[in-house]
């Protein structure tokens, strides 16, 4: 990954809905608990979206996608190499709802597999709806 993901002006993050939905009502995300247990929020970028939701979150399903505009995340946001070497962005702290700019549901498909939405470095990309 080269310091141009650090340029992403939107990065991403899969969550459950229901963890989703109690955040928009509290103002805030503390991560699942896997974000808690590590301290910090798991994000990606566009590019690495794929990757992470066939590694982490296959299988699963009631899953959304969270397009988060990382301007309004401030210095807690910290880009560090995965096992290997890749830059991931990582939030050290709560992440406010109004960060996120966008939602979309995670369709699973008969085979398990995740069918995402179309990100982008700048959002999700619009499909003409």
């Amino acid at each position: 990954m080269t310091d141009r993901a650090k340029n992403d002006r939107v990065i991403y993050h899969i969550c459950k809905a229901g963890e989703w939905h109690t955040a928009e009502a509290a103002g805030y995300y503390l991560g699942s608990t896997r974000d808690r247990r590590d301290g910090f929020i798991h994000l990606s970028t566009a590019a690495q979206l794929t990757q992470t939701a066939n590694r982490h979150f296959t299988g699963q399903t009631g899953l959304v996608a969270l397009a988060v505009d990382t301007a309004r995340l401030g210095t807690d946001l910290v880009w560090e190499p995965s096992a290997e070497g890749e830059l991931f962005p990582h939030l050290y702290t709560r992440m406010p709802a109004s960060a996120v700019i966008g939602v979309k549901p995670i369709e699973t498909a008969a085979s398990g597999s995740l069918v995402l939405p179309l990100a982008t470095a700048e959002g999700f990309a619009t499909d003409g709806d």
